[in-house]
């Protein structure tokens, strides 16, 4: 476990990542990582994943598309 400093950044709080975290997340300055938040109501960090990302709009089309149907399904 990495403990992390907040810092003061500009007017923003922030913190900042060790050069083996980036290393791991397989980001370069500039890129986007993305806090998520997870089941067990802690959170992930997590590097941009192209491939993922279609995924989930795709997951998200099709549930706005058919969310009648989805909530029927669930009412079972």
């Amino acid at each position: 476990m990495l403990e992390l400093k907040i810092r003061k950044i500009g007017n923003s709080l922030g913190i900042v990542l060790p050069k083996e975290s980036l290393f791991r997340l397989q980001v370069k300055e500039g890129e986007s990582v993305y806090f998520t938040k997870t089941p067990d109501g802690g959170y992930r960090l997590t590097g941009y994943n192209e491939t993922f990302s279609r995924q989930v709009s795709e997951a998200e089309r099709i549930m706005q598309q058919d969310k009648d149907l989805l909530r029927e399904l669930s009412n079972r």
